[in-house]
């Protein structure tokens, strides 16, 4: 997600199932407008903090994160008074007694969450490996594959295959693997930034890219 630092103008992002903690890097996402955060490793709705800038924002999806805590109606509210600009939130549509409620029953946020130094692997928490333990392998690849061809869409790209597709799985918890798919996502993410000169540049590298990984095969046979 710190990708998003050197994205200011993007206006759509899906994050959901990526083990993320941290919305810090989305604070200067002005032009966002949609932000899809399903089931990551968000544990303080002070991350909310964070969001509270973005005057575009209307439609956010931050259920099944750790933050939502036991009390459904008072994250709800502690969310809309925060964010009293969204339209939909975990694809319900806000009214407008909602965030009259709201002032009454949110928690107003005015700092951010404290942080800890953690080691190695970011999302490698206790958290967020009891999740991967409680999802099964088949409801992530769904999820995730159908993500990931909403980008390509976006982007007039195929759809990806299901049997072409990998994702994560209860054993691919390691650094490197969500390493892999994070810097997946933000060469799509950043693809949506470039011109048509930018694209053909990026076609004409990764043409010599995928030859050279083809001529290594042939070498290796």
């Amino acid at each position: 997600i710190s990708i998003c630092r050197d994205l200011p103008n993007i206006e759509v992002i899906t994050f959901s199932v990526n083990g993320i903690s941290d919305l810090e890097p989305l604070n200067q996402c002005q032009n966002l407008s949609e932000l899809y955060l399903r089931k990551n490793n968000i544990t303080s709705l002070n991350e909310l903090f964070y969001l509270k800038n973005l005057p575009r924002l209307r439609v956010l999806w931050l259920s099944e994160n750790p933050c939502c805590g036991s009390d459904p109606h008072r994250y709800r509210m502690t969310v809309l008074r925060n964010l009293p600009s969204l339209q939909k939130l975990d694809n319900q549509a806000v009214t407008e007694e909602e965030l009259s409620q709201a002032l009454v029953d949110g928690e107003e946020i005015t700092a951010p969450p404290a942080r800890s130094v953690e080691n190695g692997c970011p999302e490698s928490t206790q958290s967020s490996a009891a999740e991967s333990t409680t999802e099964t392998a088949s409801e992530l690849l769904n999820f995730s594959l159908e993500e990931t061809n909403k980008i390509r869409e976006e982007l007039g790209m195929k759809p990806v295959p299901r049997d072409k597709f990998s994702s994560f799985s209860p054993r691919e918890t390691d650094c490197k693997q969500k390493t892999r798919n994070n810097v997946l996502n933000a060469i799509l993410l950043l693809m949506k930034e470039l011109d048509a000169e930018g694209l053909e540049i990026i076609q004409q590298v990764v043409g010599r890219r995928l030859q050279a990984f083809q001529k290594k095969e042939l070498q290796e046979e």
